[in-house]
């Protein structure tokens, strides 16, 4: 077993990471390998100096490579040299000295509450199982905030209905409580009825499933979201983490605690939650009104 190799098992077993999370190390480590001109067999990371990566940087920048997804292969390629000197395989990390580009901080896209109330309240999902599931999948990305990965992996036993909560797995295994609203709760019960209706033996214990009783899996939920966000915006992005920022944008903006939104969406630092501290235009020109005399 080779050293990178090595590095991700690491990330796998005692890191506990997501296969995403890792294929995305992995993809990482094998553009910088092959940038160096190295190859599985003859990579040596211990004879990669800070010059090394400093090339490889202004040659991602130059091939107009995103800032953000810059700064996440300096952070792999800072993990992987951690890893080594903990290892005593190297001696120095050489991502130390190199400096991290700075990007421009955008704020993250939402969509608006009149947008939504429209997606929940008018549009027609249908009344089949596949139209009460894509419906639930939208509701539950907007009233709990949740990540892609814990809604695919949800089961029934995470639902306290009778307590009006549900428990979510978050990333490197971190158990977190979300409470849900009345409203939600029926939307939940009708789902749950059709879905034991229609799956009525053999069935798996995840909450959701396709029409052929089977795990959902990533790029299914995207589409599902997609196809519905497209009816009510027309912001570039529509996927399911545009729902997660409208969940916390939208309860920052009610007057939600920021460390409360913070344990919601299972963040690990303040610092994460505090891109939602902007405010929409709607928000800013309520409060005008309410505090300028002439307004």
């Amino acid at each position: 077993m080779n050293h990178k190799e090595s590095f991700l098992k690491y990330l796998q077993y005692e890191k506990r990471y997501s296969q995403h999370t890792i294929r995305s190390y992995l993809d990482d480590l094998d553009q910088f390998i092959s940038f160096c001109d190295f190859n599985e067999n003859n990579f040596e990371p211990v004879n990669v100096d800070h010059k090394k990566i400093r090339s490889w940087i202004v040659d991602l920048v130059n091939n107009k490579i995103s800032i953000r997804s810059v700064k996440r292969k300096i952070s792999t390629l800072k993990s992987f040299y951690k890893y080594l000197l903990r290892e005593g395989i190297a001696s120095y990390n050489p991502v130390e000295k190199v400096l991290t580009p700075k990007a421009d901080n955008k704020l993250p896209a939402f969509i608006n509450k009149k947008h939504m109330d429209i997606l929940l309240d008018d549009v027609d999902f249908g009344n089949d199982y596949k139209g009460v599931r894509n419906k639930l999948i939208i509701e539950m990305f907007y009233n709990t905030g949740i990540r892609v990965s814990e809604l695919i992996n949800m089961q029934i036993s995470d639902l306290n209905i009778t307590e009006l909560k549900l428990r979510v797995i978050g990333k490197r295994n971190k158990e977190r409580i979300i409470p849900f609203t009345r409203v939600f709760k029926e939307s939940l019960q009708g789902y749950l009825n059709i879905r034991n209706d229609k799956f009525r033996s053999g069935c798996e214990d995840y909450l959701f499933l396709t029409e052929k009783s089977s795990k959902m899996y990533p790029k299914l939920v995207y589409r599902i979201v997609n196809r519905y966000l497209n009816l009510i915006t027309t912001i570039e992005k529509k996927s399911p983490h545009v729902l997660r920022h409208t969940f916390a944008t939208h309860m920052l903006n009610a007057g939600a605690d920021l460390n409360a939104i913070k344990e919601l969406l299972g963040h690990s630092n303040l610092a994460a939650t505090e891109i939602y501290t902007h405010n929409t235009f709607e928000r800013l020109k309520s409060i005008y009104k309410q505090a300028h005399p002439r307004a």
